[in-house]
């Protein structure tokens, strides 16, 4: 199969997005196998191995048996496989809103500008900080979106200095969130309230309708 039109992927399957600018959309999720990051707090380990091998014109089949004008291409890490620009770009030709979640730890500057982006910045609590690419920012579009998942204090306090260090407020839209059961949410409020940050608090929606269960 040529690798350049396919891509390995785990699951595809129709859902409500559960975070970011468009939480509670019906939403039909492309999830990609494989991942470079073992984030501590990670709930989609199914992810890292196995999957099957489809050619877009497969994955293109599969996403249009749903009626939805919003697609996610999410992982594992989507950009650890290159075939999935080719596959981003058929995406948005078809479909009114295209996003990728990505870890930051691969380069985004070659995704089609109609992508919005959703990329996290890894705190110190993921055990994953030293993989952010920090040059990644300055590829951000306002219509992207900046996620911090938090697990305690420290996390929060990192989070807040590298939204003022890198200015990401006037750049793009910052998203901040509890780690599943780590951080109580109130706890999470109570601080951004606290410190008047012009940033978008956000739970998994998802977890909160059907929990752990895989697919959703």
């Amino acid at each position: 199969m040529d690798r350049q039109n396919s891509c390995r992927i785990t699951e595809i399957f129709h859902s409500l997005q559960g975070e970011s600018n468009s939480m509670g959309w019906p939403t039909v999720f492309v999830r990609l196998t494989g991942c470079p990051l073992r984030c501590g707090y990670c709930d989609t380990e199914y992810a890292f191995h196995g999957g099957e091998r489809l050619t877009h014109d497969a994955i293109l089949e599969a996403v249009s048996q749903y009626r939805v004008d919003y697609v996610c291409v999410t992982g594992g890490e989507p950009l650890a496989q290159p075939s999935v620009l080719p596959l981003l770009t058929r995406l948005c030709d078809r479909y009114r809103d295209v996003s990728i979640e990505t870890s930051g730890a691969c380069d985004i500057a070659t995704v089609d500008k109609r992508v919005r982006i959703v990329m996290d910045l890894k705190t110190p609590g993921s055990l994953q900080v030293h993989c952010n690419r920090y040059d990644n920012i300055a590829h951000l579009k306002p219509t992207d979106e900046v996620k911090f998942v938090i697990t305690d204090r420290a996390d929060y306090d990192w989070a807040k200095a590298q939204i003022h260090e890198h200015d990401l407020t006037n750049k793009t839209r910052v998203l901040i969130s509890p780690s599943y059961q780590q951080v109580s949410p109130k706890t999470l409020a109570s601080w951004v309230l606290e410190d008047q940050l012009p940033i978008r608090c956000q739970m998994q929606l998802h977890k909160a309708i059907w929990g752990d269960e895989p697919g959703r």
